[in-house]
């Protein structure tokens, strides 16, 4: 059994991984602001600290073994808008956060990256090898958070592994998405279906793909989390190894649409407008790199069962 911090432990995917870590038999301290996240996220069993991660110091000492870093600002639009935020709380936090490790002994780190490092991708799938170009504040300064672990590899020691997800979906027993705003797909499609929005908006209709909508890479929320508990036990003193988190294949908007549609029985209103500027025709992860060094497999790649699963915490949190 091992100790671990979970930063932004009462956020979606912080939460997922904190369950995983209690339920695979360690010790978990969730430490989060509630800025984003929620109380009832923390699962049972996780001491909860309620705080900044440049608060970190006053929570971490020699018995931890290492630390999952979900905390971060992570809105695309706002970054843009209120770029000081987002260095702030996402660059200045973690060397705040990964200065308090050193202090603390505590030598392993877990980094949640985004494909937003990325950028307008040259080819897909896009591997870990492909140039970063961020377009947006939010994309860049997650970059320079990984350039920041890379620096603090090769000083002092420290055994990192930073996954860039792609488009994290689904839900994992009481533990889904609560964002708001929410600015994900699959949540806003099931606004939709419950009559919470007239209708849900499709960026265009006239992309280079089979059916004219964006192509994105969806994972389920818990093979992510897999995924973090995999980073744990591959991550090396001195290394920061960096994987690509995705199914490695594609759904559209209209896909998307589809499937809500069969998995909830319910018609979704549809109002086709102008592209964003910004979006790429297809964003999909190659993550052979993930396979290989973690041993990592997505086991819940159909997009029905993700929805699904989405679909029924949903109705939970409605209390429908």
């Amino acid at each position: 059994m091992s100790k671990y911090l979970v930063t932004g432990g009462a956020g979606y995917v912080g939460s997922v991984v904190a369950a995983h870590l209690l339920e695979a038999g360690h010790q978990v301290t969730v430490l989060d602001d509630l800025s984003t996240g929620f109380r009832e996220g923390v699962p049972a069993g996780a001491e909860f600290v309620e705080g900044r991660i440049q608060e970190a110091g006053k929570v971490l000492d020699g018995s931890f073994d290492g630390v999952l870093h979900f905390a971060a600002s992570s809105q695309v639009g706002e970054s843009v808008a209120d770029p000081e935020k987002y260095w702030r709380n996402n660059v200045a936090g973690s060397l705040e956060l990964i200065s308090a490790m050193r202090a603390a002994g505590v030598r392993k780190l877990v980094f949640s990256s985004t494909a937003a490092t990325y950028g307008e991708p040259e080819a897909v799938p896009i591997a870990e090898t492909a140039r970063t170009a961020p377009t947006n504040t939010y994309g860049a300064t997650k970059l320079a958070v990984d350039h920041l672990i890379t620096s603090e590899a090769v000083a002092h020691g420290l055994a990192a592994v930073s996954l860039r997800y792609f488009n994290v979906a689904g839900a994992y027993g009481t533990y889904g998405e609560r964002h708001d705003p929410e600015s994900h797909l699959i949540p806003l499609v099931f606004q939709a279906a419950l009559g919470q929005r007239p209708h849900i908006a499709v960026y265009g209709d006239d992309y280079p793909t089979p059916d004219g909508t964006c192509i994105r890479d969806y994972i389920h929320v818990a093979d992510l989390a897999e995924a973090h508990l995999l980073a744990l036990d591959a991550a090396k003193p001195g290394e920061h190894l960096i994987c690509n988190l995705g199914n490695g294949s594609g759904f559209s908007v209209h896909e998307v649409i589809e499937s809500v549609k069969r998995v909830t029985g319910r018609e979704i209103p549809v109002q086709v407008s102008g592209r964003r500027a910004g979006d790429p025709a297809v964003l999909v992860a190659s993550a052979a790199r993930a396979h290989e060094a973690l041993g990592w497999t997505p086991r819940r790649p159909n997009l029905d069962d993700i929805v699904a699963d989405a679909w029924k915490f949903t109705l939970a949190k409605n209390g429908l």
